[in-house]
């Protein structure tokens, strides 16, 4: 008897069952509604359409597309005759045609409302174009929650034929199917847009790739062509890599590109944009960017990768600036860069050198 009692001191109050339970269900209704991104959408024909053919064929001055979201009910699509065009029809709370909603392959009909205690204090029945009769097919998840329904409204008292029940509760499927279309698409839509940032992105170091490179020079290759502005590129290779990886193998290499990755990326400004180029090779564009101020930048990226600490040992890079030429295009530009980066490490390395198309060019230039 004192294990009974125990137990039953240990259970909460019915009304803070009762208030979870609500607190789930509500919480589960939004998910699903959220999965659909369905709430505050912009207007779609095809629920308009939904919408008209449920008043056609079930002989109704208004129809409604309804969503319960929230504390409120939100009406997705709605056709009305010309009576009530200028005239908004105010609807109670969500919870209230939450409680009234038939089950799932039911249509709920309410003959005369103005005979239902639950409708008097609503502006429903109200005015010129106070409604009468009242039925809603539900809209069910496929996981069972009710997230609103196909509502029609009269204003004279009566019921639905059977095949006006019928077909409302078939243009509540086709809600349905357009809704599962949707939630499909917007699933289709971040699959495609997660994949397109792991083709854009290198794997080892987290930091955009040779594809992400070539389509950003090909933007910002446009936008000074249009704009006048100048447009300048760091190439930058990591000085003897390759003995560093002969000495403490590739781990410890990998290691290496994502420490360098990351030091390269705290000394960027905002708009200047990073990739790996390739294997030990990284590639920096800096947009509105004059061949003066791109030496400036060069030689602090150099200094900051020098001054760094790497696991076993230091590093320095050898770095290639060159300068847009409009006319020679953004192959020149990378070309020209790649020269200076040739020059920096036969001179020694740990440089930065001003690259040139070819010996008869400016320095700096990517003019043939």
């Amino acid at each position: 008897m004192n294990q009974i009692l125990e137990l039953r001191q240990t259970l909460p109050e019915e009304g803070l069952l009762s208030n979870l339970f609500h607190e789930e269900h509500e919480a589960a209704r939004m998910q699903a509604l959220e999965s659909y991104e369905i709430l505050d959408s912009a207007p779609e024909k095809s629920y308009d359409d939904i919408a008209r053919l449920a008043a056609y064929v079930c002989g109704t001055p208004v129809a409604l597309v309804n969503f319960f979201g929230g504390a409120r009910q939100w009406v997705k699509a709605r056709f009305h005759t010309a009576l009530f065009a200028e005239k908004p029809i105010d609807l109670p709370c969500q919870g209230f045609f939450d409680a009234l909603s038939a089950e799932q392959g039911q249509v709920l009909q309410i003959t005369d409302i103005g005979l239902d205690d639950r409708f008097n204090d609503h502006r429903l029945l109200q005015g010129s174009t106070k409604l009468r009769f009242y039925a809603a097919a539900p809209l069910y998840s496929p996981a069972g929650e009710l997230i609103g329904n196909l509502a029609v409204f009269d204003k004279r008292s009566r019921t639905l034929a059977a095949e006006q029940v019928v077909a409302l509760l078939t243009l509540a499927r086709q809600i349905m199917e357009l809704l599962e279309m949707r939630r499909t698409l917007i699933g289709l839509s971040d699959a495609n847009a997660k994949l397109g940032q792991q083709n854009l992105t290198d794997a080892l170091t987290g930091i955009p790739n040779r594809r992400a490179y070539d389509q950003k020079l090909t933007e910002e290759f446009s936008r000074a062509k249009r704009t006048g502005t100048p447009l300048s590129l760091l190439l930058i290779d990591i000085d003897n890599f390759k003995h560093y990886n002969d000495t403490f193998g590739h781990p410890a290499g990998d290691s290496a590109l994502q420490s360098v990755a990351r030091v390269l990326m705290s000394s960027l400004r905002p708009y200047d944009f990073l990739a790996r180029y390739g294997g030990e090779e990284f590639v920096i564009i800096l947009p509105s960017t004059d061949l003066t101020d791109a030496i400036v930048v060069a030689e602090r990226v150099r200094g900051l990768v020098a001054s760094s600490e790497f696991p076993h040992r230091k590093f320095t890079i050898s770095v290639g600036v060159s300068r847009l030429d409009v006319e020679a295009g953004p192959r020149a530009l990378i070309q020209a860069a790649d020269n200076g980066l040739y020059r920096a490490k036969a001179a020694g390395r740990n440089k930065v050198v001003i690259g040139k198309l070819n010996d008869n060019s400016p320095a700096g230039s990517a003019t043939p």
